[in-house]
């Protein structure tokens, strides 16, 4: 009887890329690149986390505004250095509490914010000048952002102190997460509109953080979430350059944010090469000047896909592994996910948790001693070197097509995630891919957790609240404001000035929306197969 030869074992990275058991020697593209100079392969700070940690920015909101106040003053006191908004489906998609679009779901994912006091009312007793907060908002970005300077002048400061971020990535809601209310050309405006309106009156706001987080976690490789990121973002860049803005007048103020996986390695060498693509695409196809357009800046939360909901404690684990090649990678601030967060919103304990993990990483673990502690490893310089020439081959791809919006109304995005998260899923599935408590590990029973419920009566009280609002307001002021925002939206004007004087007169959120969806449409996709 013939013996059968058993295939051998295959190793490669959560991208497909081979693993060699060992590796010796320079790389072909190795360089004793410096950090804080270009193309920024080592960090964009000369001295890095030698200087100043990265910003602890624990991403959060639930329920009404008031809850979330109370959430956000506990975490600064705890040791969180910067704030970051999680808004509910209704708030990201335009309805206000009383829609019947928004039942069931208000204060669930986030917090509600239907207008202006809600907004007054998350940042009660924080002084919006020393603080820097990120706002996870996409369709509805212009309006949060028109919110938040309000409530700054309300505490009387100025919008040239206001320092923080938008998500306001429009193109990946047609990728990967859906919740856009605009086609993309009038998106695209709004957009072109914030990051002009910014340059000139919020000039230390970020009024887009260009997102790869939520393509990773739909299923893209490392390499696709880099490469589709940065193909959106040279669309972004060229839509403001053909509204006449110069390069270096709105490019220093472009952020990035990113996913971190248990991949380890991997993960390190891809925020490298991320850094070095894009430096050399602003300096050789945009002709940017100022050494701070050519830095990718970005904010990095953990894998929210890793977690499991069995055994929720391992994800402290899962948590710290993946904030460690995240601050090794270069980070400029991040988040750190919650053990519970696969079962539900975090608990104030387990939020308290996951900031001291990576308080634990910055103060206690010494990575932050050198700039660079991975400098040398000729396993990250392998692996640079291909994600890197994977990631121009996508980018030539993308461009033959015309650009990431021909791409993506092709379906091109999402078909490449479509069919890797296929192939990740498979792997758990046939146990060739292990999850610890899941497929290999696991405990017939499970002890209960204490969890964070959002009760459906906020519902109600956020319906009352609104009513109150429209009741108490002066409705001649809020109508001629909309009406003036309408009419501005049919030409080309610049259309946060009047955003902004729709939100000082009280208009709410659905409001703000509805003009909007009256002029410019509602988007709905094309099915891809």
């Amino acid at each position: 009887m013939v013996k059968e030869k058993t295939k051998p074992k295959q190793f490669v990275t959560d991208s497909n890329i081979p693993v060699k058991p060992v590796y010796y020697g320079q790389t072909k593209n190795s360089k004793k690149d410096e950090p804080g100079k270009y193309p920024f392969t080592r960090g964009i700070h000369p001295g890095m986390y030698r200087d100043r940690l990265w910003t602890m920015r624990q991403y959060s909101g639930f329920g009404d505004a008031a809850q979330t106040n109370k959430r956000y003053r506990y975490m600064l006191e705890n040791g969180q250095t910067g704030l970051s908004m999680a808004f509910d489906l209704p708030t990201q998609i335009g309805h206000d509490p009383d829609s019947s679009y928004a039942e069931g779901e208000v204060g669930k994912v986030g917090v509600s914010i239907a207008s202006l006091k809600d907004m007054q009312t998350v940042f009660n007793g924080i002084n919006l000048g020393k603080v820097s907060t990120s706002m996870t908002i996409n369709a509805t970005a212009s309006t949060l952002l028109a919110y938040y300077i309000a409530v700054g002048k309300l505490q009387g400061i100025s919008s040239n102190n206001l320092r923080g971020t938008t998500q306001n990535d429009i193109l990946k809601e047609y990728i990967a997460r859906n919740t856009y209310i605009y086609p993309p050309q009038p998106s695209m405006r709004l957009i072109g509109d914030m990051i002009g309106y910014c340059a000139k009156h919020v000039p230390q706001w970020y009024p887009i953080s260009i997102s790869g987080y939520h393509m990773r976690e739909a299923g893209s490789t490392a390499v696709q979430e880099i490469a589709f990121t940065i193909a959106n973002a040279i669309e972004y860049i060229q839509t403001c350059i053909d509204r006449g803005l110069k390069i270096d007048d709105f490019a220093p103020r472009l952020s990035f944010f990113f996913c971190c996986t248990i991949e380890f390695f991997e993960e390190i060498a891809k925020f490298r090469v991320a850094r070095k693509v894009y430096a050399k695409i602003l300096k050789e196809r945009f002709h940017a000047k100022n050494p701070k357009s050519l830095q990718l800046r970005f904010h990095t939360q953990t894998s929210g896909e890793s977690l499991t909901a069995q055994q929720p404690d391992n994800n402290i684990v899962r948590v710290a592994i993946q904030a460690m090649a995240a601050a090794l990678g270069g980070t400029q601030s991040l988040h750190t996910n919650s053990k519970d967060e696969a079962l539900a919103l975090p608990t104030q304990e387990a939020a308290k948790i996951a900031l001291r993990t990576q308080q634990i990483i910055g103060y206690e673990s010494g990575i932050t001693k050198t700039i660079d502690p991975m400098a040398g490893s000729h396993y990250i310089e392998s692996l640079c070197d291909q994600i890197e020439e994977q990631t121009w081959n996508y980018l030539k791809k993308i461009d033959k097509m015309g650009g990431a919006l021909k791409a993506i109304e092709k379906g091109f995005f999402q078909s490449e995630i479509r069919q890797n998260a296929y192939r990740l899923k498979k792997e758990v599935d046939d146990n060739e891919r292990t999850l610890v408590g899941v497929n290999k590990f696991s405990e017939e029973s499970e002890k209960k957790h204490d969890l964070l419920r959002i009760d459906d009566s906020l519902g109600k009280k956020q319906e009352k609240a609104i009513k109150q609002i429209r009741k108490s307001r002066d409705n001649k002021k809020t109508e001629y404001a909309l009406s003036k925002m309408q009419k501005a939206s049919e030409t080309d004007e610049n259309l946060m000035p009047f955003i902004l004087d729709s939100v000082l007169a009280y208009a709410t959120t659905g409001e703000i929306s509805n003009t909007f969806r009256e002029v410019f449409g509602e988007y709905r996709p094309k099915e891809v197969f």
